[in-house]
């Protein structure tokens, strides 16, 4: 008797509210999401880098200019940063492994970093802080530092 129980949950068909039986979709509805892949990435990178145009660079890979700033943003943004980053990180690569024109270019490269940040200037000393008006009220009539301007008149 069991089995045949499980025979009839398995061949069970799902009913809706109305007493119908789902149906799969057959299709999906809508367009069909874009498809980002590392290769799109890395030539929205290098395409940005060559100061292309989001509208310039939508056409060539064939999505629209949204679609784009929505899949891209990073690579739209810091384009040029990741291919000279990716750039140095290769030259340093080679240089490591001995290449002496690598390791010029990265000490030219380090030179100039340092000759474009500023120099670190002193650090000024501390201000005093402020008294409000009836702290240093309270302190001028203490010390007697303060010439409220009777002094003159009274003399």
């Amino acid at each position: 008797m069991d089995e045949k129980n499980d025979q009839t949950d398995e061949n069970a068909v799902e009913l809706d509210l109305f007493g119908r039986p789902i149906e799969a979709l057959k299709d999906r509805r809508g367009r069909p999401s874009y498809a980002k892949s590392k290769e799109n990435q890395e030539l929205v990178t290098v395409l940005r880098c060559a100061n292309w145009s989001h509208e310039r660079i939508s056409r060539y890979i064939g999505c629209d200019e949204k679609t784009l700033r929505k899949h891209f943003s990073r690579e739209l943004d810091a384009g040029a940063d990741i291919v000279e980053a990716e750039a140095l990180m290769v030259t340093y690569q080679k240089m490591r492994q001995g290449n002496s024109v690598a390791t010029g270019r990265i000490l030219d490269l380090a030179d100039k970093a340092q000759l474009a940040t500023p120099q670190r200037r002193s650090v000024p000393a501390p201000k005093a802080e402020r008294l409000g008006k009836k702290a240093q009220l309270e302190q001028d009539a203490q010390t007697g530092h303060r010439d409220s301007g009777w002094s003159e008149l009274l003399q």
